[in-house]
């Protein structure tokens, strides 16, 4: 192994990346960094988790100096708002020693804190293309001396449709300059951006892209489940001896969500990460299960090359990629920097043409995945679930609490306990007691009743309607304590029926 005070970084750097426990590079930084020091111009394939952004972001920040001038000097591109945090958050860490400041620049978040941090001088910028134009155009982002520039996952953003946004960027940027492309695969159009707008580029493969699926460090299950059982059946490896942080991939938005709300019900502390959140939301959620707050993450493909984490133990594919492509970026969030990963992938009946295509591109050499229940032997010996776990964690049932605190037969003294117990019953107790019960003089009717024509009553103002009344009147509900018919008199009969039979009624009871 090679250290990366031995590939000529600079001390500072050295000093930052060791106090993180990170000496010694990866391979695709062993070929990387020499040459992208002195400004060679570099294509870079590798597989994902092998450490590319510091790969290309060590010679970024070394050649930038120990206190550039302001103003963008560097600019990174990548395809996701996920990897453009991930990015970001790796390329600061870098800086950590030196005056440069660095920026993160993507959709779903404020403009105002990105343009700010740009005013200031920010000297690196790590953005998705749709943002990088948007404010280009607005003259609030000035890329005419970007002399550093990279690409991050080009074969992503030719996926995205963003190749032609990457040609507006490039016009936008200094001609001579000092270029990087990273890819995980070399598609035809990604070669022939690079022949037009990168100078004699030196192409470094550290390892073959998909050799990283059939390596000793992860380990790949393939089962086909029924739909109806998948989620007991996830639930009972995420008991698994040894299970870490994990990762569940779904199809659609409203399977991620549904299936963090199935798991969360059943104990597990789960988060989420799909399109249906905001980027707010999103980076909260990511941020918990980085910190290891969260231990099982559920999300779309939008987090697929988003998620840096070296500690996850498992990937669960809810439902089979549609490509190898896709199956080789999710597995790959496992079993990186050398540690050990399971990938379980589930294939639908429907889908095991899907399979067979996956399976013949990556050489898999098992065409028919082994059909599998929640109770299949094979379930438990292969990802070392105890014998016995259910799909479920035992707790307390929160409903047992409240009911606790209100034992069947005591009315409960506020509406709020009553929707708390989350009964039709209770809800009916709540209805009788507004009808019939005598309440003290506190209020007016007509406040009570405006907020409930308004539609827009809140709790609070029902409980207060319910429970404290808003005058006193007799059994019957047929006179306001002053002696005039009660204005919400007219509001009961059009939600309850006759007042007279039901006011006696709710009365009598």
């Amino acid at each position: 192994m090679t250290t990366f005070a031995e590939l000529g970084v600079d001390q500072d750097i050295v000093d930052t990346l060791a106090a993180k426990g990170i000496v010694d590079a990866f391979p695709i930084q062993e070929q990387t960094i020499p040459l992208g020091l002195p400004g060679q111009d570099i294509i870079g394939q590798a597989k994902t988790g092998t450490g590319k952004t510091f790969g290309f972001g060590i010679p970024v920040v070394q050649r930038l100096g120990l206190d550039p001038a302001p103003g963008v000097k560097a600019l990174i591109v990548v395809p996701t708002r996920e990897l453009c945090v991930q990015v970001y958050e790796d390329i600061d860490m870098l800086t950590s020693g030196r005056s440069t400041s660095v920026v993160a620049i993507y959709g779903g978040k404020a403009y105002e804190g990105q343009i700010e941090q740009l005013k200031a001088g920010a000297q690196i910028v790590v953005g998705t293309p749709g943002r990088l134009i948007d404010l280009n155009n607005q003259r609030l982002l000035d890329l005419s001396h970007a002399t550093e520039v990279v690409l991050d996952e080009a074969d992503k953003m030719l996926d995205l449709g963003f190749l032609p946004d990457i040609e507006k960027i490039f016009q936008k940027v200094p001609p001579v300059r000092h270029t990087q492309l990273f890819s995980a695969t070399m598609p035809g159009p990604i070669v022939a951006l690079a022949r037009r707008f990168m100078s004699n580029p030196i192409h470094i493969r550290a390892t073959d892209p998909d050799e990283g699926l059939t390596q000793a460090n992860i380990r790949h299950l393939v089962y086909r489940a029924h739909s109806l059982d998948k989620d007991e059946v996830i639930a009972r490896i995420l008991q698994a001896d040894g299970r870490g942080k994990t990762l569940i991939f779904t199809r659609t938005k409203r399977a991620a969500q549904r299936l963090s709300d199935e798991l969360g019900d059943r104990g597990f502390n789960t988060a989420s990460v799909h399109g249906d959140m905001s980027q707010e939301a999103r980076e909260r959620s990511m941020a918990a299960f980085k910190a290891g707050k969260r231990d099982v993450l559920i999300a779309t493909d939008v987090a697929a090359r988003g998620i840096d984490v070296n500690d996850v133990t498992h990937v669960i594919n809810h439902t089979i990629p549609d490509d190898e492509k896709t199956y080789l970026h999710r597995a790959g969030r496992t079993g990186r920097a050398g540690k050990t990963g399971i990938a379980v992938t589930f294939v639908d009946w429907e889908d095991l043409h899907k399979w067979a295509l996956i399976n013949r591109a990556l050489e898999f050499g098992q065409p028919d995945p082994v059909e599998t229940y929640s109770s299949s032997p094979h379930l438990f010996d292969e990802l070392d679930i105890p014998a016995g776990t259910k799909g479920r964690i035992a707790t307390a049932p929160r409903t047992q609490t409240v009911k606790t605190q209100n034992p069947r037969g005591q009315q409960p003294e506020r509406a709020a306990d009553a929707a708390a117990e989350g009964s039709d019953e209770s809800g009916t107790r709540r209805r009788r007691r507004r009808r019939g019960e005598a309440s003290p003089v506190g209020s007016t009717f007509a406040e009570g009743s405006e907020a409930g024509a308004s539609g827009t009553a809140s709790s609070e103002a029902a409980e207060n309607r319910g429970a404290d009344g808003a005058g006193t009147h007799d059994g019957a509900g047929k006179e306001h304590h002053d002696g005039k018919p009660a204005p919400a008199r007219r509001r009961r009969r059009r939600r309850g029926g006759a007042v007279g039979s039901a006011g006696i009624s709710a009365a009598g009871a």
